[in-house]
C-alpha cells in the first residue's frame, strides 16, 4: 500500500484519468472563447453545449437550457438562494432551510437576513433527518424558497427529497437543494424529486475543481448575482471554463454509468470499516442515520478520545475531523444532532472512494483502533 491512504473523498476527489483525457484537447486545441464569433469560438461553444446536454440527460432535466454553468457549488448555492430571493421579493420575504446545511447555504441565508428577509432554520433529529411535519408547519404564505441538502457533506445522511419536493409543490413554493454530495453518487432525478433548483460540483465526482453547475427548472426566475456580459442566458456572467465544463460532464456521465456497481462496493467497504472499528473498540458512535446515507460515507465519534491528538496520531491515513469547509470548534452539524454532547470525544469523517481497496480499509481501521487505545490508555 502507498501511504498515506486517502479517505477524504467528501472533501474532494482526484481527477479520473478518463476525465482528464476528455479535458486535455480543450486546453490546447479547442481553446477558443465560446462567446467568440469565429471558428475557434464555435468549436468551444459546441463542446460546452454537448456537455450541457449530457448533464441535462444525467439529471433528467427537461431541456439543456435548464443547466447553468458556475465555478462550483458555493457559487451555485448563492445564485440559487439570493437569485430567487431577489426575483420574488414582491411575493414574499421568508425562506426555510436546515441547521445542518453547508455554510454556502447558511451564510447566503444570513446575508439575506441582513437585507430584511426572514429565515427559518429547522433542526434535525439525532439521526440527522428533517422532520417533514416541522417543515410543513414552518411554511407560510410569505415563504418563497425551501433549501434542503440532499446528502449532508459532514455526516452523509440522505434526506427524503421526494417528500420535501411534493410538500413544496403542493404549497407553490420553490425547492432548492445543495445536491453536491448526492449527484453522481446516488440517483438524482430532478423531475422525480420535484426539485426546482439544484447545485452540484465536479470535484466531488472525480472531475476538476473550479467547475460546477446549477439546475434551474424551466419557468423559474432568478436574478443574476454577477454582472458583466449576460452569459448563460443572463443568469451568470463570465467567460466559460470550457475544459472544466467538459470534465464535469464526463465525470458525471461516468458516475452514472458505474453507479449501481460502485455503490454496492462502497457500501461493503463502509460497513467493513465500521464493523472492524466497532468490533475492537467500545464507545464508538455513528453520527447520522446508519443506513440512510451515502454509500461510501462514515462519520463516527470515539468517546474518551481527544480529537486533536487523534488527528496527530493518524499519520498513515488522510481523514477529516469535520467537514473541509469547517474552520474549527464544535461542528454545527454535530451540535444540531447532539447538542452540548457534540464536543465529547473525537469525530472522524471517512469518505471512501473509487480507488480505495479492502486492504486499505483494514489498514485504516487498525490505525484508528490502535491510536484510540493509545490515547485512552
Amino acid at each position: 500500500m502507498r501511504l498515506p491512504i486517502y479517505l477524504d473523498c467528501n472533501a474532494t476527489t482526484p481527477v479520473d484519468a478518463r476525465v482528464l483525457d476528455a479535458m486535455l484537447p480543450h486546453f490546447t486545441e479547442t481553446f477558443g472563447n465560446p462567446s467568440s464569433g469565429h471558428r475557434f469560438g464555435a468549436d468551444a461553444r459546441a463542446a460546452v453545449e454537448r456537455s450541457r446536454a449530457s448533464i441535462a440527460r444525467c439529471l433528467n432535466a427537461e431541456t439543456p437550457a435548464e443547466i447553468v454553468f458556475t465555478s462550483g457549488a458555493t457559487e451555485s448555492d448563492n445564485l440559487a438562494i439570493k437569485g430567487v430571493a431577489a426575483a420574488l421579493r414582491d411575493r414574499g420575504d421568508h425562506l426555510v432551510t436546515v441547521a445542518t446545511e453547508h455554510p454556502a447555504v447558511l451564510d447566503a441565508c444570513a446575508s439575506l437576513e441582513r437585507r430584511g428577509f426572514r429565515v427559518t432554520r429547522l433542526g434535525v433529529g439525532r439521526d440527522g433527518l428533517l422532520d417533514l411535519g416541522a417543515l410543513a408547519d414552518a411554511l407560510t404564505t410569505q415563504t418563497i424558497l425551501v433549501s434542503v441538502m440532499a446528502a449532508n457533506n459532514e455526516i452523509g445522511v440522505l434526506q427524503d427529497m421526494a417528500a420535501i419536493g411534493r410538500l413544496c409543490r403542493e404549497r407553490g413554493i420553490l425547492f432548492h437543494s445543495d445536491a453536491t454530495q448526492a449527484v453522481g453518487k446516488v440517483p438524482f432525478d430532478v423531475r422525480a424529486l420535484g426539485v426546482d433548483l439544484a447545485s452540484f460540483s465536479a470535484h466531488k465526482i472525480y472531475g476538476p475543481k473550479g467547475a460546477g453547475g446549477l439546475y434551474v427548472r424551466r419557468g423559474v426566475t432568478l436574478r443574476a448575482q454577477q454582472d458583466g456580459g449576460g452569459h448563460e442566458g443572463g443568469r451568470r456572467s463570465g467567460t466559460l471554463n470550457v475544459p472544466g465544463i467538459v470534465g464535469l460532464a464526463e465525470a458525471l456521465a461516468l458516475c452514472l454509468e458505474e453507479m449501481e456497481e460502485e455503490a454496492r462496493r462502497l457500501m461493503h467497504l463502509r460497513d467493513r470499516l465500521k464493523e472492524r472499528i466497532r468490533g475492537a473498540l467500545d464507545g464508538v458512535r455513528v453520527n447520522g442515520h446508519e443506513t440512510q446515507r451515502l454509500p461510501g460515507h462514515l462519520h463516527i465519534t470515539l468517546e474518551g478520545v481527544d480529537g486533536d491528538r487523534l488527528m496527530m496520531e493518524l499519520q498513515g491515513i488522510a481523514v477529516s475531523s469535520s467537514a473541509a469547509c469547517h474552520s474549527g470548534g464544535t461542528s454545527h452539524v454535530l451540535a444540531a444532532l447532539h447538542g452540548a454532547a457534540a464536543g465529547n470525544g473525537a469525530s472522524l469523517r471517512f469518505g471512501i472512494g473509487r480507488y480505495n481497496t479492502a486492504d486499505e480499509i483494514d489498514y485504516a481501521a487498525d490505525e484508528v483502533v490502535a491510536a484510540a487505545r493509545r490515547l485512552r490508555g
